[in-house]
């Protein structure tokens, strides 16, 4: 079974397609049917509040309609309305549990009001029976954004496997690996990403940092570099690049980075011990006395908001 037009412009992946919606089940009078129709070319267009008018109109009228309930849930997950579209499938949901649409939907709206693993539940059987890359994306994301991390690889490697070619999916995927310690498996799914998309900003600093890790300086710095021309401001982007002039023998450059990193993120431990070490290679021992401290002092608050923990 696959995926139906309506779920995949609700995930943002058809927008303006140009159909309309289907027909409502209940036998409605062509005005009900026109405020449908109506609110699909807002929809369309991101015009959602004009959408969510139509379709309450609908709704109000029709309360027991399918359609009209399930389209008018993912307007308000859309308008990060997500507790209302839990109120308003969860009754719907018995006798419809196959019912693909309305599972995402209420997957999506319960992932977002804090109840992930019921989110995901749902997401993981629907796209299991519908073979949705696109859930398979959503539900591993829930995952991997958990915290702690839940083990998103199955479901984000099932989402590779349907269609390879969603937008940041590779990275996704690379990133729950290495969250697993794989850090092989991660960097062959980067390197799809970035042949994919080589300007991908998380693909470049997070594979750039793995090699550089490695010891692999040369395929790491092109890709740090680009990563810090992409996202100057981004505080690993920095820390990295601070990492790459200090392993390239540019030890001035290398303060110079991190000592604004460190202004900026001052509770940030990494940079104050990486400016340390960057301290004592250009003979400034007292400046690297004085990070050392903060590290010490950092590592003490951390481990003491650990214990309150």
């Amino acid at each position: 079974m696959r995926l139906s037009w309506l779920l995949l412009i609700a995930a943002g992946l058809q927008a303006g397609s140009g159909q309309t919606a289907s027909p409502l089940a209940t036998n409605a009078d062509a005005g009900m049917q026109a405020h449908l129709n109506q609110g699909m070319e807002y929809y369309k267009k991101g015009d959602l509040a004009h959408a969510r008018a139509e379709f309450e109109a609908v709704h109000t009228a029709l309360p027991n309609d399918l359609r009209a309930a399930i389209l008018l849930a993912y307007t308000y997950n859309k308008m990060d309305r997500a507790q209302e579209a839990v109120d308003l499938l969860s009754p719907l949901e018995a006798g419809n549990e196959a019912n693909g649409e309305l599972e995402y939907g209420l997957g999506y709206a319960l992932i977002q009001t804090g109840q992930w693993k019921e989110g995901v539940s749902r997401l993981e059987k629907m796209a299991a029976a519908t073979h949705s890359a696109e859930a398979w994306m959503l539900a591993g994301a829930a995952r991997l954004n958990n915290v702690p991390p839940s083990d998103a690889r199955a479901d984000l490697d099932a989402a590779v496997k349907v269609n390879p070619s969603i937008p940041g999916l590779y990275t996704m995927d690379a990133q729950a690996h290495y969250a697993m310690s794989e850090a092989d498996k991660a960097i062959v799914a980067y390197e799809a990403a970035l042949k994919a998309n080589p300007m991908d900003f998380t693909a470049n600093l997070d594979l750039g940092n793995i090699l550089l890790d490695k010891g692999e300086l040369e395929k790491a710095k092109p890709l740090l570099e680009l990563a810090f021309q992409l996202e100057p401001g981004f505080p690993r982007a920095r820390l990295e690049m601070a990492k790459v002039k200090e392993m390239s023998g540019s030890y001035a450059e290398a303060a110079t980075i991190l000592e604004g990193l460190v202004k900026a993120e001052p509770k940030w431990l990494s940079p104050h011990w990486e400016l340390s070490m960057v301290y004592v290679k250009l003979n400034r021992l007292d400046d690297a006395k004085r990070e050392r401290e903060i590290v010490k002092k950092l590592q003490i608050e951390q481990s003491d908001q650990g214990t309150q923990k």
